[in-house]
Parts: structure tokens; sequence; C-alpha cells
């Protein structure tokens, strides 16, 4: 299985984290479900083409979260996550990425009433999903 996963070189964020939030996003969203096998480390490393340290840092620290489950011989599994905490995941994921995309405006030099333009653009754009 190969995730749907794109890592910025350009972001600050770290590339483990890029990771971690995409893969909470996935689960949040429900296209990953609870009990779906993960790629392995070694494999994901390979398909995102990053160390196997770093992917191994993002598996760590899902799991420290209660997000995956690793078994021994088995391999590594998505959990099952609360409604209610989904919820909150899938809230924060949109959050930073807004945020991340008001912070791209502001460094072009954009004004607050120009971002909120570009916002209600995109809105009116995509009408009623």
């Amino acid at each position: 299985m190969q995730l749907p996963i794109k890592l910025s070189e350009q972001s600050r964020e770290p590339i483990y984290h890029q990771i971690e939030h995409q893969i909470k996003a996935l689960i949040a969203s429900g296209q990953l479900e609870a009990g779906t096998s993960l790629p392995s480390i070694r494999a994901l490393s390979k398909d995102l083409e990053v160390s196997v340290i770093t992917t191994r840092r993002a598996y760590q620290n899902l799991e420290n979260e209660g997000f995956i489950k690793t078994s021994q011989g088995k391999g590594t599994f998505v959990a099952n996550i609360q409604a209610s905490f989904k919820k909150e995941i899938k809230h924060d994921t949109v959050t930073k990425a807004f945020e991340q995309a008001i912070d791209t405006a502001y460094q072009h030099n954009y004004t607050k009433a120009e971002i909120q333009d570009i916002i209600q653009t995109i809105l009116s754009k995509e009408g009623d999903r």
C-alpha cells in the first residue's frame, strides 16, 4: 500500500512531522480505517525517499499518541480512534493549512483584506460541495 503523502522540502516543519500530520489526517478523514495495514518503515521511507530514521520517528510518535499499533512480526496497523478525537484532528489539520496559507500570503505582502478576498473567491468558485 502506498500512502498519499506529499512532503515539502521548503516547509519549516520537520519531515517526520509532515509524515505524522498527514497520516493523522488520513486516519481522521476515514481514508485509513481502523485495522488497515500500513507500509513497513522501510517501505514507506523508500516510497517517500527519506531516511528510515525519519520514518521510524514518525511511526513511533504516532504509536505513542495512539494512532497506530505495531505487532511484532505482523506489521503496523491503524488503531481504533474515537469519533470526537477524529473531529479534533480534522479541525487542527484544516486550521494548520489555513495558517500556513496565510503566512505565505503575508510573506508576499498581502493585506488582511486581500487575503480575505482570496478566500472568498475560492469559496465562491467551490460552491456547495
